[in-house]
């Protein structure tokens, strides 16, 4: 199956231990109801092994802790974090990469989500319904100026918690703080998220930047998308 992964970026907004705690609980939280896959959680570790002999349960005050500790602090007022979910799978899928409190550029808040990529958990998460709950989790527990699901093989997926990425995506999210969504074509879905911003949905089936007709359907809303600020333009 295609790799996938689930990102979020938000610019600088410098936040408590306290604050960054409660988010990450309502995170955590609302990415347990997507999927039985996110029902449990591990600290990440460099082995397997020693991965799953930190198991947590992700309340506030577990993050607090976690954030009062100098190992998930980056300089003065940032917080970032890495878990597992403990599936066992090749690569990284299940694992979640967080940094948030910065209220500056130097340390980028974003929050990252390899997807599962193999067996039951991939087959069940890999749908609209279900990706729509997980970006759904990282906008109202994060509040970002915008969200991608990104297949892997495409070049931009790293910039995709960047403050510049340019990350077409399977599913995106714009918040409504940094501009209207244009019109897209007819066979892009597009939904609202609460009232914070709005869910652009590519293609029904999986999102492949090897298959023509999906590379070009993202370049025609690229476009749109640039042009009405909402990503920036290409180089060149």
């Amino acid at each position: 199956m295609e790799r996938f992964q689930a990102g979020a970026h938000w610019g600088g907004r410098k936040e408590s231990a306290a604050e960054c705690a409660a988010r990450a609980e309502e995170f955590f939280r609302l990415l347990a109801g997507c999927d039985p896959a996110y029902s449990r959680w591990f600290e990440y570790a460099y082995s397997r092994k020693n991965a799953l002999r930190l198991p947590f349960t992700p309340t506030a005050e577990t993050f607090l802790r976690f954030f009062e500790r100098k190992k998930y602090r980056l300089g003065r007022d940032a917080f970032y974090f890495d878990a597992w979910t403990g599936q066992e799978q090749t690569g990284r899928g299940g694992l979640l990469n967080l940094t948030c409190g910065s209220g500056t550029p130097f340390y980028a808040n974003g929050c990252l989500l390899h997807l599962p990529r193999e067996g039951a958990a991939a087959q069940r998460v890999l749908t609209v319904p279900v990706l729509k709950q997980v970006v759904r989790a990282m906008v109202l527990a994060w509040e970002p100026d915008r969200c991608a699901v990104v297949s892997e093989e495409d070049p931009s997926a790293r910039r995709v918690v960047e403050a510049d990425g340019a990350c077409i995506g399977w599913l995106m999210y714009f918040s409504r703080a940094h501009g209207r969504v244009p019109s897209l074509p007819r066979s892009v879905r597009v939904e609202p998220v609460e009232e914070l911003g709005t869910l652009i949905i590519l293609t029904p089936e999986p999102f492949s930047p090897g298959n023509p007709a999906h590379a070009e359907l993202a370049g025609r809303v690229r476009e749109r998308l640039e042009r009405a600020g909402l990503l920036p333009a290409r180089a060149g």
